[in-house]
């Protein structure tokens, strides 16, 4: 068996995967790029990325492993029969970890304290000869509004009950055969009613047609101003323009963003994108 693992996040998993491989197997590591003349004799792909041009190299190839979830640079149109497709979950608790932790930093503004303490300003009750802040607020009593998928629904709840709060998903299917381990859990019908309660709004979806801009600026007018929103998904499931918008004009509390609208590409990548786009 020959296997290709293309790209920097794939090209991590190389040694993992050799320990647990019970069979010959060549490998072959790479860039995205770099890879695609490789694909010829391959049998598997390991990539966040499946292109018209990886297509058309690896006509023997059975399977394309993305080492993720998200299957937004996945390029279905270029399967043909026989060529299966797979993903991978097993990342929700370092996720729900993430989420729990902006949650704290953003309702304790540690960032800003941090700064403060910086600059010669401690901000406490307990600080000499400078007003005490207010109370803080707490995660207690707070609703975790969670739009995303079953697995993520199933897995958050006992972390946020442990703050003793509430919990309230927003599934893209409401299948009645899962465990409904939220205080409630609805379909993408009660998406308007799920942003108006929450405090806290996680955002777990996967960026296909449907959630392009899903929460756009009238959405997003739905929310408390008081509210926070973390996006651990895509960054375009959120309308851009709409939530600097909504934070500038201070009609959303604050924002913690795993995921960006425009990344940084290598030298290689940006060279191959002026030249098609001067073609």
């Amino acid at each position: 068996m020959r296997a290709v693992f293309a790209g920097s996040f794939a090209v991590r998993l190389v040694e993992p995967v050799r320990q647990r491989l019970a069979i010959p197997c060549e490998i072959v590591a790479g860039d995205e790029a770099g890879v695609v003349d490789q694909l010829r004799d391959a049998d598997v792909l390991v990539s966040m990325a499946f292109t018209k041009e990886m297509a058309a190299a690896g006509t023997s190839l059975r399977l394309v492993q993305v080492p993720g979830a998200g299957l937004d640079r996945i390029d279905r149109s270029q399967f043909r029969a026989g060529l299966a497709l797979a993903n991978a979950y097993g990342h929700e608790a370092a996720i729900a970890e993430y989420v729990i932790g902006s949650m704290i930093a953003l309702t304790r503004s540690f960032q800003r304290l941090d700064q403060k303490l910086r600059a010669g300003q401690w901000e406490s009750q307990w600080s000499v000869d400078a007003p005490p802040p207010p109370l803080w607020p707490e995660l207690a009593g707070k609703t975790l509004g969670i739009l995303g998928s079953v697995t993520s629904a199933r897995r958050w709840p006992r972390r946020a009950h442990a703050f003793d709060m509430k919990v309230c998903a927003v599934r893209r299917q409401a299948q009645a055969d899962v465990p409904r381990e939220p205080d409630v859990c609805r379909g993408p019908e009660r998406l308007d009613e799920l942003l108006t309660l929450s405090d806290y709004l996680a955002v777990t979806l996967s960026l296909s047609p449907a959630t392009l801009d899903l929460i756009d600026a009238r959405r997003l007018g739905l929310v408390k101003p008081s509210a926070y929103l973390i996006n651990v998904a895509r960054a375009e499931i959120i309308n851009e323009q709409a939530l600097y918008d909504a934070l500038a004009g201070g009609r959303l509390a604050g924002a913690a963003l795993d995921v960006w609208y425009r990344y940084r590409q290598p030298p290689a990548a940006r060279r191959r994108q002026m030249r098609r786009s001067t073609a």
